[in-house]
């Protein structure tokens, strides 16, 4: 019935919803939805990544940073290691029978030793400094560069030591291949491999 004039009857409503609403639905929205979101879409409050996570810039960071973390502690672990193991050569008799040649490589060991622990440890005291400052994403970036420039030093390390320890041990002309042939073998495990799989199966977004 419609409203006749002078009448205090309410106004009918359809489908016995609220006023100025169809099937019940609240006022503002379409389909049932929240106010302000369209389709059941929650609020922008997270991002829908192309790997499938939803998570805000700085959860992201955070990811990162402790994925970050836990691959340094596996480096550190190796590199310091071998690099006290160095520092205790210059110590013994042996070494002073050394040939000139010997203790160069020595020398530039134990300084690539020395400097792929500082890459390693770097991104501990760059994290300090820069804590609450809100740049977690950036400093994420920075320490993974400092982690990667401590790797290649790693690696570096790793072949000039063994091939030390293999020329004091054989004095035989085959140590330099025997070393490229561990060099060869650690680049396709440490870059190689990696790089495969990441071609492989990335989508190409």
């Amino acid at each position: 019935m419609y409203e006749r004039e002078g009448d205090t009857t309410p106004t009918r409503t359809l489908d016995g919803g609220r006023p100025g609403t169809r099937d019940g639905d609240r006022p503002g929205t379409r389909d049932g939805d929240r106010p302000g979101t369209r389709d059941g879409d929650r609020p922008t409050t997270r991002d829908a990544r192309s790997d499938g996570r939803a998570e805000t810039e700085d959860e992201r960071a955070d990811r990162r940073w402790q994925e970050l973390i836990q691959e340094i502690r596996v480096a550190q672990t190796g590199v310091q290691i071998l690099l006290g193991f160095l520092l205790t050569v210059a110590f013994t008799p042996h070494f002073q029978g050394l040939e000139q040649t010997d203790k160069t490589i020595y020398i530039v060991t134990v300084v690539l030793g020395s400097l792929a622990t500082g890459a390693l440890i770097g991104p501990v005291p760059f994290h300090r400094i820069v804590s609450g400052r809100r740049i977690k994403a950036q400093a994420v970036v920075w320490a993974s560069r400092l982690t990667f420039a401590g790797l290649m030093l790693l690696l570096a390390t790793l072949t000039s030591a063994l091939f030390l320890i293999l020329r004091v041990a054989t004095h035989d002309t085959y140590v330099p291949w025997l070393v490229s042939g561990v060099l060869a073998w650690y680049l396709l495990c440490w870059f190689a491999l990696p790089l495969w799989v990441r071609t492989r199966y990335t989508r190409g977004d």
